[in-house]
């Protein structure tokens, strides 16, 4: 049984070990993907939400030819957006938020969300129609100029922007902005004309390169919507590769109600079309002169403009930082189905979500999201306290039980089913489950992940610090053993990328050190070895993870040491005879 509870003890290490170095994708920066640089040809007139070629893709890209730089624009002046919308085309296309840096450098610039096509990053937001079948109707394309009924947005002051195809139809785009992240988009045409006219109204979310992604097994970037209830996840890579059997589709379905967008690990841009309007959704792929990814929403039935009438469709579009609050609170208001799942909680959403509420609240008291982690570890110790102090009790008594476990190996050694029988009978004796040593890790991998999920993926965290060198819990200690912690005028890593080592994944090897000292050593030699070498393998794993992590498991595990010290402490005054062997 002792072998057993051993083997087990080693299979949830070596778990835990594997599996994060499985889900994790290396840590080091990937270089930007490129596409071919290759001049652009003007945008095709045509207003279908699928075609018109744009921005040449890639991160690198110079600014296309044939596109201008300097359109008439009306600008943005949100209370948490600004930049400006391009009348040429009616482009929401310069999108920076105000309340993000790009880094923490005291000159780093606001983090820029939608980029013009004439820029290296083209990324836009556009409305139009398509005429219905049959119908010789003039439909603003690309290269149309609008007109602005004023020369700024911002919030409780909308603008219309209108196009007159000089036949008797006038279209226009009535849109606003709210004190956050939500603009408001009515779509209308009114009909001068003789003639009922039938249009098919769309929005496409376009972005004309190919970003960059993280690239972790945890964390989803791309096409993204929910469709019909049910979260649709494509990421760039699979709309390419489905985009190419498909003429260009990678996914589509009809939809009433939902959302559909790009997200980015921080940021979302998403469409959200009328709740009862029963549309097409579309993932696409378009290689032109590079990479193109949309995401674009199309009516299923055409809408009529009566003669002497008027046609519209209202909707909103999402530009701005994927706060969990702020999500729900647009999810209630405007009833958008699961809204908060562009925030990637992932398969533990149970768990994660309410981690992340724990951990929010602890911080609005608190003021610090490294203290809030800290006191949320308590709480999380308090709540397994029992099933922890039962394990900790029978460690401590397999402990004290070692020199007659010695002894009766010694007695025994020739005959071993006898040994296991009266090891048996030993445990049965001192009420000892020598399996127990287990569960506190056990029950610690999914409250591990889901705080590593919580850390990793909420923005809250982004640029969150600590005290003294952690200035940002979401990414790995900055500092680095190998050059003694910067006294050094060297960077280890770009020697061997493995050579990081900051001071909390040490403190953090240290105190996994002091606890396994406080367990009973395994038997046999080479598996005492083998459990010798955990720490300093947790160590350099955990060195490359986010520093709020490292915090929570060098805390937990400081909790752990002085709860068992205790239990073994109480369990020696209790048991002398065990103590004395």
């Amino acid at each position: 049984m002792d072998q057993k509870r051993l083997f087990l003890a080693i299979a949830v290490s070596l778990a835990i070990l594997l599996g994060f170095q499985w889900i994790v994708a290396p840590h080091l920066p990937k270089p930007p993907v490129r596409t071919a640089q290759t001049e652009e040809t003007p945008e095709r007139t045509t207003a279908t939400p699928a075609e018109g070629s744009a921005g040449v893709g890639g991160a690198t890209a110079s600014t296309p030819q044939g596109v201008p730089k300097n359109v008439p624009r009306v600008k943005i002046a949100g209370h948490r957006v600004q930049g400006s919308i391009s009348l040429l085309g009616a482009r929401v296309d310069d999108v920076v938020l105000s309340d993000y840096k790009e880094t923490l450098a005291p000159d780093s610039p606001d983090v820029r969300l939608l980029e013009p096509r004439s820029d290296p990053q083209p990324y836009y937001v556009q409305y139009g129609w398509t005429p219905a079948e049959g119908e010789t109707v003039k439909v603003p394309d690309n290269d149309t100029v609008w007109t602005a009924s004023a020369d700024t947005l911002s919030a409780g002051h909308p603008v219309t922007l209108s196009w007159d195809n000089g036949a008797g139809l006038t279209f226009h785009l009535l849109l606003s902005v709210d004190d956050d992240y939500m603009f408001s988009v009515r779509q209308s045409v009114q009909n001068a004309s003789g003639q009922p006219v039938k249009l098919f109204p769309w929005s496409r979310i376009r972005r004309d390169y190919t970003p960059q992604v993280a690239g972790y097994y945890i964390l989803f970037e791309g096409l993204l919507g929910v469709v019909d209830g049910t979260l649709q996840e494509t990421t760039y890579a699979k709309a390419k590769s489905q985009g190419e059997k498909a003429n260009g589709i990678a996914y589509n379905a009809p939809a009433t109600g939902g959302w559909a967008g790009i997200t980015d690990k921080y940021w979302l841009t998403a469409l959200v079309p009328d709740q009862a309007v029963a549309e097409k959704v579309n993932f696409r792929h378009i290689e032109d002169h590079g990479d193109h990814y949309q995401v674009d929403y199309v009516t299923q039935d055409a809408q009529t403009a009566a003669p002497g009438g008027e046609a519209m469709l209202d909707s909103h579009v999402f530009a701005g930082a994927k706060l969990v609050h702020l999500l729900d609170r647009y999810q209630d208001e405007l009833h958008i189905p699961n809204f908060d799942k562009a925030v990637d909680f992932g398969m533990f959403y149970f768990l994660t979500k309410p981690f992340f509420f724990a951990l929010d609240f602890f911080n609005g008291v608190i003021g610090n999201f490294g203290l809030a982690i800290m006191v949320f570890t308590v709480c999380v110790k308090a709540v397994f306290f029992p099933l922890a102090n039962y394990s900790y009790r029978s460690m401590s008594k397999m402990k004290l039980l070692a020199p007659k476990m010695t002894a009766l190996r010694e007695r025994f050694k020739e005959e071993p089913q006898r040994m296991q029988q009266e090891m048996m009978a030993l445990y049965k004796t001192e009420k000892v489950n020598p399996a127990s040593g287990c569960l506190p890790m056990v029950v610690q991998i999914p409250v591990f992940f889901s705080l590593y999920k919580v850390i990793f993926v909420t923005i809250e965290m982004r640029q969150a610090p600590f005290f003294g060198w952690i200035h940002d819990l979401s990414q790995v200690d900055p500092t680095n053993v190998f050059n003694l912690f910067g006294l050094l005028p060297f960077n280890p890593i770009a020697i061997l990328p493995i050579l990081h080592l900051g001071a909390w994944p040490l403190i953090m090897g240290f105190t996994m050190f002091m606890q396994q000292r406080l367990n009973p050593p395994p038997p046999d030699p080479v598996q005492a070895r083998m459990f010798q070498f955990m720490p300093i393998i947790f160590t350099f794993m955990l060195a490359n993870f986010p520093a709020g992590l490292v915090i929570y498991w060098s805390w937990n595990n400081t909790l752990s040491i002085a709860q068992q010290w205790l239990i073994q402490r109480r369990t020696r005054l209790d048991r002398p005879s065990l103590a004395r062997g």
